[in-house]
């Protein structure tokens, strides 16, 4: 399967950060999430791909194409949201849509009429009456409707409600169902990588933690919940990392039918990806 997104050893260093040497490809008609705590280098990486930020080292190759020989008519085939917009406040979205179809040469007007209608953005009033959910989902529309093949979000789903976010991933899954289309996400929101997601790229510290695919975190990941003698006796090799919380222990293992098997005294639960992670940072290895 081609990769709409490869990097290769891309390393940023700041006086009191470096991104390390980070490796990781997004599929062909994938969703990628991105996840780490605030300062693990989720920015740096999307500002690296989009070369915001010049890189140290390292290849970054997007549909096929070097970052570093770039020509528009590729460029036009990204799109990006951030979390926040972008745009004039003093336009409306009909204004902006004619300020966009001289930008983006695949600007489809009726298309981002139709989802302005089925996301319920008001197309004539001002972006800065906008609340900031209406603003990031404009964003969206944006970046869909000069038709992208890759989408690089950055907390798109960041300030909307539970019912509009549904909306949104249902997009997000429309969009990958032709297998040229291909989704990075960086979201904060687990719960809705969990929904969506194909892969799970977790990076903390600046260096790439795991790039799993997100069924085999659900499926066979687990927390091991047990007191300090059951603690004791559990096979170091089978913990990924452990934390003690209050009275009882809670273990990261990555195979939770062999632990309900090897330690059938102790619970063992399927682990979220927020529980994954958190084990991961504030646990102990």
């Amino acid at each position: 399967m081609n990769a709409a997104l490869t990097i290769t050893g891309l390393t940023k260093k700041y006086s009191n950060f470096t991104l390390d040497n980070i490796s990781f490809s997004i599929p062909s008609g994938s969703i990628v999430g991105l996840i780490g705590e605030n300062g693990a280098g989720k920015s740096t990486t999307v500002n690296s791909i989009l070369g915001l930020i010049k890189k140290d080292s390292g290849k970054i190759m997007i549909l096929g194409h070097d970052i570093d020989s770039f020509d528009y008519a590729v460029k036009e085939k990204v799109g990006v949201v951030f979390d926040g917009s972008n745009f004039s406040e003093e336009l409306t979205p009909i204004k902006l849509s004619k300020v966009l179809c001289n930008i983006y040469s695949s600007w489809d007007k009726p298309y981002y009429n139709n989802l302005l209608s089925r996301l319920g953005i008001p197309a004539s009033k001002k972006i800065k009456t906008f609340s900031k959910g209406m603003k990031m989902k404009l964003s969206i529309v944006v970046a869909f409707a000069h038709h992208p093949h890759l989408l690089i979000l950055d907390e798109a789903t960041s300030g909307l409600d539970p019912i509009v976010r549904d909306d949104i991933l249902d997009m997000f899954l429309e969009f990958v169902q032709d297998e040229e289309h291909s989704i990075l996400v960086s979201s904060h929101i687990t719960s809705d990588l969990e929904k969506v997601a194909d892969y799970i790229v977790f990076i903390h510290a600046g260096k790439i933690i795991f790039c799993k695919t997100k069924d085999e975190l659900l499926e066979y990941y687990g927390i091991i919940k047990c007191g300090a003698a059951q603690f004791d006796a559990i096979d170091k090799n089978d913990i990924i990392a452990y934390r003690k919380q209050d009275y009882e222990w809670q273990i990261l293992v990555a195979n939770r039918g062999r632990a309900v098997k090897k330690y059938p005294k102790a619970i063992v639960i399927p682990a979220t990806i927020d529980e994954i992670m958190l084990l991961y940072v504030k646990g102990e290895n």
